[in-house]
């Protein structure tokens, strides 16, 4: 380690938690960060400057002007540039700290890729926009013994809990069985979302990882809870499931892609029909309410019309939705994630 470096981590070495030898662990490891986002920016930044030596990164989505308030990696040049978050977040990160290898690729992480995009990673990091992409990334780190921390954010509050395979620790699915229906949760576009409860969540999965990376993990398995705004903290301590599909009986049904949405450009139409990724009958009024919130809605009790700054939708009550003027089903994927959920 040269003097730069050196001078770059002393306050973090002296740290007993740390020392010369944590500071080797963390030059040597990988970190898989999924979405670059929100959560993904704080955390990426966070880890670059501690000085983690290799972070790898997936986005599926490009820069848009709501994004900037609480996506820390990004400014408005690249916004009105539109351009791909995985590579905007890159170009950032170098210039934080050009002694790590700083890998980032524009795509969507499915059952087709993930196994092979996690392959090197020593810790995979949650910083998705959906219950789907969260379900996939449990069962491949499950079935790859790989150390995941799961987080989300939604208005003010934001929750945040480590799976550890290699200590038979509980998975998401020990937390929480099954995804939840498709338009019935709300998502950061239909309740907003505070950007220091995103700095607080994201510091915490930062925290856990290095945590993991050093050796020293978690004594126990806890779903911490935060709400920012009324400083109220809590955490729930995890049980496994001996009965999970997942963990305890290794059925991994999202990597198998039983379970996942689907896509279908529609010929001659400049459109993406998106499917969800399990029968759904959706609450119309409930959604149609939160969607009003967002951008402009009209019913007509068969199906709803929905626009919004980037994009329009139409979408029926079995959960498809057809998002209009555009090809990219990566685009309409993330489009129906924001405002309905997968």
């Amino acid at each position: 380690m040269n003097s730069t470096s050196v001078s770059r981590y002393a306050r973090q070495e002296i740290l007993p938690e740390i020392g010369a030898d944590g500071q080797r662990k963390l030059a040597a490891s990988t970190v898989f960060i999924v979405g670059c986002g929100a959560l993904g920016g704080f955390q990426a930044e966070l880890l670059a400057r501690a000085g983690v030596g290799r972070l790898q990164m997936a986005d599926r989505d490009l820069v848009e002007w709501h994004n900037l308030h609480r996506q820390i990696l990004f400014q408005e040049s690249d916004a009105a540039s539109n351009v791909s978050k995985a590579e905007a977040a890159a170009r950032r990160l170098r210039e934080i700290n050009s002694a790590i290898t700083v890998e980032s690729l524009a795509v969507d992480v499915t059952p087709r890729n993930a196994e092979s995009l996690f392959a090197d990673a020593d810790i995979v990091l949650d910083a998705t926009d959906n219950f789907e992409t969260r379900y996939l990334l449990n069962d491949v780190c499950i079935k790859l013994r790989k150390p995941w921390v799961y987080a989300g954010v939604i208005g003010t509050v934001g929750m945040v809990m480590p799976v550890l395979p290699d200590l038979n620790g509980p998975c998401l699915r020990c937390l929480i069985p099954s995804p939840p229906q498709p338009g019935t949760m709300p998502t950061c576009d239909t309740a907003g979302v505070l950007n220091s409860a995103v700095g607080v969540i994201a510091s915490l999965q930062a925290t856990i990882a290095v945590r993991i990376l050093l050796g020293t993990p978690p004594a126990e398995i806890s779903l911490f809870q935060a709400n920012v705004w009324n400083m109220s903290f809590d955490h729930v301590r995890v049980q496994r499931d001996e009965q999970c599909p997942c963990c305890a009986l290794g059925k991994f049904e999202f990597l198998d892609a039983r379970q996942v949405s689907g896509t279908t450009s529609l010929c001659g139409r400049n459109s993406v029909q998106v499917n969800p990724p399990q029968p759904v009958q959706l609450d119309f009024e409930a959604l149609r309410k939160r969607l009003e919130r967002a951008g402009s809605v009209s019913s007509s009790g068969l199906l709803i019309r929905f626009k919004a700054d980037e994009g329009e939708m139409v979408i029926f009550p079995d959960g498809r939705a057809i998002v209009t003027n555009t090809t990219d089903a990566a685009r309409a994927k993330t489009f129906y994630a924001r405002y309905i959920g997968i």
